[in-house]
């Protein structure tokens, strides 16, 4: 699926232009599911935790029982070589991926000696900045590591993402809030969830069921930097509602105001501007 445009795929140790095929009908990663992938962005030529991004991806493998075969050093050469290729200020969404290919002998468990790699570029714009989201509640819940791999950025676990998304758009919302199997709030569908109240800022504390991302790791040492008090526990559904501002932290597009949590409004307020900020001054700064 082409989200963005100008496509560029690494695979089989070349660059390809193109949306190209890189998976067999019979690999286990298209019939079994057995894929994972990470996604860092390049903006105006700067590549905020492409390593670290990089590095995950690799993790994320080994969660799937995949053996890695591109050291993170080696991913973040080609990321890099690749986009040689592109304007300095396109917006460029960089996508590492793993996948199985052959099973043992039920088929159901990947063979650790044979591992598909691809890294694809896309230009994906930025949101701009007026940009926003609306979460409501969705009956779905984020699955704990009994259930699901979810110390893994796998494609298996995006299905029940896709239902949360569903869900709340068909209420008129852009997002969905969701809870963990203990029913406190986990993060978003798509993001990382943050809130302010009276000039602090909480998060959700990682409890194994949802990614701790790499850009909320960022803005929580960006903030203490600034001075500011960052709380990582637990929170309920309650404390959003009573919350000063929300808002989304991803990848994607890094900061994410949230106006609304089901009825109650929020304005974009200066915490949330200062996060955006902070960001891209610390990206600035690193080159």
């Amino acid at each position: 699926m082409a989200t963005g445009s100008n496509i560029r795929t690494y695979f089989n140790g070349t660059w390809h232009d193109g949306d190209v095929p890189i998976m067999r009908a019979a690999d286990h990663g298209a019939w079994l599911g057995s894929g994972v992938f990470d996604g860092a962005r390049c903006v105006d030529g700067l590549t905020p935790d492409l390593d670290k991004h990089c590095a995950r991806t690799n993790r994320s493998a080994e969660a799937l029982m995949l053996t890695p075969t591109v050291s993170t050093e080696e991913m973040v050469e080609i990321a890099l070589d690749g986009l040689k290729a592109y304007d300095p200020s396109a917006a460029v969404y960089i996508r590492p991926m793993y996948w199985g290919i052959d099973g043992d002998i039920t088929a159901i468990v990947p063979q650790p000696d044979k591992t598909g790699f691809a890294l694809c570029l896309e230009e994906i714009p930025l949101a701009p900045e007026t940009a926003s989201a609306t979460l409501c509640h969705t009956r779905f819940r984020r699955p704990v590591m009994e259930d699901a791999v979810v110390n893994a950025k796998a494609g298996c676990l995006y299905p029940n993402n896709a239902r949360m998304l569903a869900e709340a758009r068909s209420r008129g919302f852009t997002n969905a809030l969701v809870g963990d199997a203990m029913g406190n709030v986990a993060e978003t569908a798509t993001a990382n969830i943050f809130m302010v109240r009276d000039g602090e800022v909480f998060t959700p504390i990682a409890n194994g069921t949802f990614l701790a991302g790499i850009t909320r790791a960022r803005h929580m040492e960006n903030l203490r930097a600034d001075g500011v008090t960052v709380h990582e526990t637990v929170l309920s559904f309650k404390d959003i509602e009573e919350a000063d501002e929300l808002f989304m932290s991803g990848n994607m597009n890094k900061v994410t105001p949230v106006t609304a949590f089901e009825d109650r409004q929020f304005q974009i307020g200066p915490m949330t501007r200062r996060v955006r900020e902070m960001y891209w001054d610390w990206a600035r700064s690193t080159g």
